[in-house]
């Protein structure tokens, strides 16, 4: 980001609130052969925040362009990786929230937009470590879907970490890798006597302080080329 300016390609600058951007980016994503889009869902105990354009969405049908829920489910910090300081917004889980959580998520899977396999609406959550206890929420969703009508939900964990790679699914019906998560960047060598020095002194090592160019490319080939795993 040090040349600047930096002006965005394509669509230039949008505003999400706009239906005309969000149609651009519809037509944009079909264009190029993308399926549909997935939009990170933030829920605190039924408070959600930055739903408008989803909202939006779901209430004009418009784009007519496929989309499915991803919970991302951390405490909102004043830190960008969601970790316990100056917290701004607690991540909490109850039964009787599960279920509120699925109530509201049940008329969002109605849509006929929305995205499914073999006929189940696709949830995904991106942070499964954080629940007390993942598979009873599992439980509860399937058992209040079922009442809600909906017979069966298609849940998806996402891999985050190197500990969320586990064949263990824990009541998920798929995992989802997560790009990029620094397993198939290239690992080059610290350059920089500021870096090396901060690294030297440091308890915890920060990768995103090396003075390095990644090429993108590289990194896509990397990815694409990792080892499949043995489960779904």
């Amino acid at each position: 980001g040090h040349y600047q300016p930096q002006l965005p390609a394509d669509l230039g600058f949008y505003d999400l609130r706009l239906p005309q951007a969000r149609q651009a980016q519809a037509d944009l994503a079909k264009a190029y052969g993308i399926h549909g889009f997935c939009y990170y869902h933030y829920w605190f105990n039924g408070r959600r925040v930055l739903e408008q354009p989803f909202e939006e969405v779901l209430a004009s049908g418009s784009p007519d362009f496929p989309f499915c829920l991803c919970w991302a489910n951390e405490n909102w910090t004043r830190r960008w990786d969601g970790q316990d300081k100056e917290l701004l917004l607690e991540q909490n889980y109850s039964e009787a929230d599960d279920i509120e959580h699925i109530q509201y998520l049940a008329k969002v899977f109605a849509d006929p937009r929305y995205i499914k396999v073999d006929g189940k609406p696709v949830f995904i959550i991106y942070r499964a470590d954080l629940f007390p206890n993942i598979s009873n929420t599992i439980a509860t969703w399937r058992t209040e879907a079922k009442r809600l009508g909906i017979e069966e939900l298609y849940l998806i964990k996402v891999e985050r970490f190197a500990q969320d790679k586990t064949p263990d699914l824990q009541g998920f019906d798929a995992a989802m890798q997560f790009e990029p998560d620094g397993s198939s960047i290239p690992k080059k060598q610290e350059v920089g006597l500021a870096s090396k020095l901060f690294h030297k002194l440091s308890v915890r090592k920060s990768p995103y302080l090396n003075d390095d160019i990644f090429s993108y490319e590289e990194h896509a080939a990397n990815a694409i080329n990792q080892p499949l795993p043995t489960y779904k």
